[in-house]
């Protein structure tokens, strides 16, 4: 009998993994591998809360509003909760930035050297009807000096900034899938072993596809280059998936190929998904894995953020298809710019 198949290796654990990588900087001195760490062990608590919230009552409204204005889930609320207690016992990171809280949240660690800008809960009003869910995380160095508090100069980073970013996906399978600029690699959690293993290594969006994602509800709020590229996709005999939580329908297209818009609408003018915590980490991730991510007209991770929570529209996926995109918005421009100057 073939040993080898009784005891198959199940794996690089996410530990492991991180401390391997971590010896390719001579000068990495363990902190932001351990601030992954942190996530990692917020992300196996909300998932565990996720699993049986059926069963003890914490789906459904909490009977808040965000700052968003969006009626608070009571897993929002309770994922929140979990992330902040886990970075703030961490100790790496100073200050908060979630999409639950109006303000920044000093975590009492001024010697933290880090930023963290996170959903901790993304589509939460999803879990009723057992739709895969995320949370969605981007990590800054902070620019103020330790021994104090962080600043908002600190939070409004551009995402070129970013030194890590990631998701976990809460599905069929949990799933956390993180770069920190040397590529993109996900990990899928072993529920009995408590463990992330490796299983998408190095992972490569393909430089086109045949998916685009978009709320075509919203389709009368559209402009003119919007419709335009929508209808092309038609033509073209593509595939319409759309499942409205934003990290199962970007994980599907960075896989598969494929492109996601959440464009600016008369309703969101300025876009929806929120630039820091929401854009920027996906654009990150998307440009490791060989894609891209634009407001339609500028490189997202390009953008200056000038608040919290500010929106922005988001063009991201397969390479060719944002660029595609991008050609039918700057068509719609040059039109516009030209019914102007003809009065």
């Amino acid at each position: 009998m073939d040993h080898n198949k009784l005891a198959l290796p199940v794996g690089a654990t996410l530990d492991r993994f991180i401390m391997r990588k971590q010896e390719d900087f001579p000068y990495a001195t363990g902190e932001l591998s351990q601030l992954l760490r942190d996530i990692a062990l917020a992300a196996k608590i909300v998932n565990r809360e996720i699993n049986r919230s059926g069963l003890i009552d914490i789906a459904g409204a909490y009977g808040n509003r965000n700052v968003q204005g969006e009626d608070q889930q009571k897993l929002d609320v309770i994922a929140n909760i979990r992330f902040i207690r886990a970075l703030r016992n961490g100790g790496e990171v100073c200050t908060i930035v979630s999409e639950e809280d109006d303000e920044m949240i000093q975590t009492g660690n001024t010697q933290g050297k880090y930023i963290v800008a996170i959903d901790p809960l993304d589509g939460s009003s999803n879990i009723d009807v057992n739709v895969s869910i995320g949370t969605i995380f981007s990590i800054y160095r902070r620019m103020s000096p330790t021994g104090t508090d962080g600043t908002e100069q600190d939070c409004l980073q551009p995402g070129t900034h970013q030194v890590a970013a990631g998701y976990v996906i809460y599905g069929s399978s949990t799933m956390l899938v993180y770069t920190t600029g040397n590529g993109v690699n996900g990990f899928t959690y072993e529920p009995s072993l408590g463990e992330f293993f490796l299983s998408h290594p190095n992972i490569v969006s393909p430089k086109t596809g045949t998916i685009y994602s978009i709320n075509e509800g919203s389709s009368d709020s559209f402009s003119e280059g919007v419709a335009e590229f929508v209808t092309y996709c038609k033509q073209n005999n593509f595939s319409a998936r759309y499942i409205g939580s934003l990290v199962a329908d970007f994980h599907r297209n960075l896989l598969k190929g494929g492109i996601y818009i959440y464009p600016a609408t008369k309703k969101a003018p300025q876009g929806k998904l929120r630039l820091l915590y929401e854009c920027n980490t996906l654009a990150f991730i998307v440009e490791q894995a060989g894609g891209k991510a634009s407001n339609g007209r500028q490189r997202t991770m390009e953008i200056e953020p000038s608040n919290l929570h500010e929106r922005c529209p988001l063009f991201i996926g397969s390479t060719e298809l944002v660029e595609m995109a991008e050609a039918f918005l700057a068509k719609e421009q040059a039109s516009t710019n030209v019914v102007i100057s003809s009065h």
